[in-house]
């Protein structure tokens, strides 16, 4: 991965990126990494097959493109409240992938995930089955096909239950899945519920689903919530922002 970080703002970098016209290579799609969050947040990114993947910080508007090559199948997601020395070791509040600011795995739940599969016709969605930690938002970009936006824009921090809160100094940082809070065959699709006609939407996933509708809110939410493209470049946005009451959708 040969990041670049840019400090454009945000909206202006994406109209730039559609009005170009350019299509990416064939091997190749190109990924904007974008940062509407008020504080700085370490996006992590798997590795894969001619892909190192790795991890890098992002201050409040800024922005870090890469390219990854059409073989890659993985994540991209947000760490927060990490603590970094020159080495690039140090611990996050959520999403760590091992104390570590480079990735070479995936990080640990809750986070909230941007996940890809890439062919000729790209696989892509928002997963909030391993919990929510930000935010967070896939807009394919100069693609053929269905092409949607996919995420998570509203903040389920603000609203987490109790049972599912991660709390750092009073506040919660993480809203936990129930799967990972519970660890039940139910919850957690497995077992007797290891298909979708037995595993249906609990409580708390139809909770997830109601605030983000277009995210996947448990593993055999996919009518909904996964998406298609061709031949696209991808802006991964952090904390895009939306107008709207999140209580209402636990009561």
């Amino acid at each position: 991965m040969a990041p670049h970080i840019n400090v454009l703002s945000p909206l202006l970098l994406i109209l730039i990126i559609m009005c170009s016209g350019a299509k990416p290579s064939e091997s190749a799609r190109v990924f904007t990494i974008i940062n509407n969050c008020k504080e700085t947040i370490w996006p992590g990114v798997t590795p894969g097959e001619n892909f190192n993947g790795g991890g890098f910080a992002l201050k409040p508007g800024q922005s870090m493109v890469f390219t990854a090559p059409v073989s890659w199948s993985g994540r991209i997601w947000g760490r927060t409240g990490c603590n970094f020395d020159k080495t690039g070791a140090g611990p996050c509040q959520t999403g760590s992938c091992g104390n570590t600011l480079k990735c070479s795995a995936s990080g640990n739940p809750p986070a909230s995930l941007a996940e890809f599969t890439l062919a000729d016709l790209d696989f892509y969605d928002v997963s909030l089955v391993d919990g929510f930690n930000l935010p967070i938002s896939v807009t394919p970009i100069n693609g053929r096909g269905n092409c949607s936006v996919a995420g998570c824009d509203g903040d389920l921090r603000t609203s987490c239950p109790a049972e599912l809160s991660v709390k750092a100094k009073g506040k919660t940082v993480a809203c936990r899945s129930a799967c990972d809070v519970f660890n039940t065959d139910e919850y957690c699709c497995r077992g007797l519920y290891g298909n979708p006609v037995v595993c249906q939407p609990t409580f708390y996933s139809k909770k997830f689903k109601a605030a983000c509708p277009s995210a996947y809110s448990y593993a055999y939410d996919d009518p909904t919530s996964i998406f298609t493209c061709s031949g696209t470049d991808y802006v991964v946005a952090f904390c895009t922002k939306r107008l709207v009451k999140l209580s209402q959708f636990w009561y």
